[in-house]
Parts: structure tokens; C-alpha cells; sequence
């Protein structure tokens, strides 16, 4: 088994985490933030924007299982990688979508990817998802880890993150965990 990490950001970061932990091959996620200058930063200040980081998943996953590739292929189905630090209602600079990559390879398979996804006009406006090598990264204060799975009636969760994990499981069935 051969585990590679990386540290993606799509908005708010109960839906990224929601959806990885039901990806296949993935061993680890975990909510914080990151590429921002605050250390140690809390919920509230990041939130407040005036920190300059994003919330952001840390992915562990089995390269045997499931690749950086299909990765992130689930990441830009699962958020708009076209608006500039928004998603939906969520709007602010640590709700970018960003990729911090954890080595060169990672770097030039994401730069690849968002290239394929350009050539193809996947979608109607360009691709703004920033590509970083990965900065000093914050975990997330413990209510926020396993967010949606500890608060599924939360209005936030129902809204917004139960559809979008609803939309990954209907699109991308081969790669659910098993159960």
C-alpha cells in the first residue's frame, strides 16, 4: 500500500470531506485550512477573511486503489472550479478552489488535468482553481471533522452537502467504499 496526501479546497469544507470519506481508496480526510498567513487559525477568523486561508481537505488515499488523477477528477466534479472565491452563497477568498499539491508530480498531473478540462470545455467560463505547492496547513477544530456525518439535519447539511454528496454517489458509484 503506497499513501499520497494532498490538500484540496472547493468551498466550504463539510462538503469536500463529506465526499471524500466515501471514496474508495481514500485512508484519511481531514477539515483545516491552509495558504493563508494567520498561524494557527480559528474557525471564526478564517471565516471573517481576513486571514488569507482557505478551508481546505487534507486526502489521504491508496495509490493502488485509486489514483491523484481520479482524484481529482471527483474534486472538479463536486465543486465549480470557474468562480473566483465562491461557491454558491459561500462567497470569500477561503471558499477558493485550490489545489495544493504535495510533490512535482502531483503539481504536473493537476496542471494536465485542469489543461483536459480547458481543451474540452467542460464548463462555460474558464478554470480559476489556483495550483500551489502545499503551505503550512491548520487542522480543523474537532467539530468540524466528520462534520455531515455527526449533523446530517443541520440546515447547512441538508441544503447544500447532502445533495452534493447525493451527486457523487449517483455519479461516480464505482468509486464508493464498499457498504
Amino acid at each position: 500500500m503506497t499513501i499520497e496526501t494532498t490538500t484540496l479546497g472547493g468551498g466550504c469544507f463539510w462538503c469536500l470531506e463529506a465526499v471524500f470519506l466515501d471514496v474508495r481508496g481514500v485512508t484519511a480526510v481531514e477539515s483545516g485550512y491552509a495558504g493563508g498567513q494567520m498561524r494557527d487559525p480559528s474557525y471564526e477568523q478564517v471565516c471573517g477573511g481576513q486571514t488569507g486561508h482557505a478551508e481546505v481537505v487534507r486526502v489521504s488515499f491508496d495509490t493502488a486503489t485509486i489514483s491523484f488523477r481520479e482524484i481529482l477528477g471527483i474534486f472538479f466534479a463536486i465543486h465549480d472550479p470557474t468562480t473566483l472565491d465562491r461557491q454558491g452563497n459561500d462567497v470569500g477568498t477561503q471558499y477558493r478552489s485550490v489545489i495544493f499539491t504535495h510533490s512535482d508530480a502531483q503539481a504536473a498531473t493537476a496542471r494536465e488535468v485542469i489543461e483536459e478540462i480547458e481543451r474540452q470545455r467542460i464548463y462555460d467560463a474558464p478554470v480559476v482553481t489556483q495550483l500551489a505547492p502545499v503551505p503550512q496547513y491548520w487542522p480543523g477544530e474537532a467539530y468540524h471533522q466528520r462534520y455531515f456525518e455527526r449533523n446530517p439535519y443541520q440546515g447547512y447539511c441538508m441544503v447544500v452537502v447532502g445533495p452534493k454528496v447525493a451527486k457523487f454517489r449517483k455519479q461516480f458509484k464505482s468509486f464508493l467504499k464498499a457498504g
